[in-house]
């Protein structure tokens, strides 16, 4: 838990929340030119911006937070301290994870405040239910896209992690498709690997509920669990491979 807490003040104090502000100039922006780029749609189009605002502003800040975690004590070599501390290298990995999901909750929370509050001034209607449970699974996939950035810090160096990050985030908006381009080539072997592609990289496409919230459907229930435990598992699994790759590593 101290490791957690440091993490969410050490994040902070990087201003990452610089970030709301970018959001809210984005927002302010959108307002003001989308009505009159599209007269009679741009109610939907804002509100769908906002979202996807959210989402890549967020994606941006943890890729390159997550990456840096672990890589930057090993580099700073303040890891040599950490180790030697009363607490096992599985708390350090997930104590980081848990703090900065910490901090994208409050970053995720907040631009979904500013979102909503410019929407009210500018007298535009939103499906508030709809927008709140989107917002949270945007918070669902940071969360997920931050073990996939402690992970690959930890055996690699910020540059690789973070384009690697980058790599899983966009196949992983891809997986269905790439499960229907093998099948159009019919070539067994193809298939069979975007087939194992499908099935070991995250499918991100559960997490983005922007549609529905620009139409104000709410998904079932009982799908929104699932996919929430889904992405809870893929996490475990995550932070699991890496607390074992950095057990490995000597210092």
């Amino acid at each position: 838990m101290t490791v957690a807490i440091n993490v969410f003040w050490e994040v902070i104090r990087d201003r990452i929340l610089y970030i709301i502000i970018i959001f809210a100039l984005l927002m302010g922006a959108a307002v003001r030119l989308i009505p009159e780029l599209a007269a009679t749609t741009e109610k939907k189009i804002i509100l769908d911006i906002g979202l996807a605002g959210m989402s890549i502003l967020g994606l941006i800040a943890t890729v390159f937070v997550a990456t840096e975690l672990v890589n930057k004590e090993i580099e700073k070599r303040t890891v040599y301290l950490l180790v030697a501390k009363p607490i096992s290298r599985a708390e350090l990995i997930v104590g980081k994870h848990l703090g900065l999901s910490a901090v994208l909750f409050v970053l995720v929370a907040a631009m979904t405040v500013v979102y909503l509050v410019i929407l009210s001034l500018s007298r535009i209607p939103y499906p508030l239910e709809s927008i709140l449970i989107a917002s949270l699974f945007i918070w669902f996939e940071l969360c997920l896209m931050a073990a996939v950035g402690i992970l690959f810090g930890v055996f690699s160096s910020s540059l690789l992690a973070t384009l690697l990050t980058f790599g899983v985030y966009l196949m992983g908006h891809s997986t269905r498709d790439l499960v229907a381009v093998g099948k159009l080539t019919k070539n067994p072997g193809i298939e069979q690997l975007m087939m194992g592609l499908y099935l070991v990289l995250p499918d991100l496409a559960r997490f983005n509920l922007r549609n529905d919230a620009v139409y104000g459907q709410v998904p079932y229930l009982a799908g929104l669990i699932t996919d929430a435990g889904y992405g809870l598992l893929y996490v475990v699994l995550l932070l699991s491979i890496a607390i074992a790759i950095f057990a490995r590593r000597e210092f």
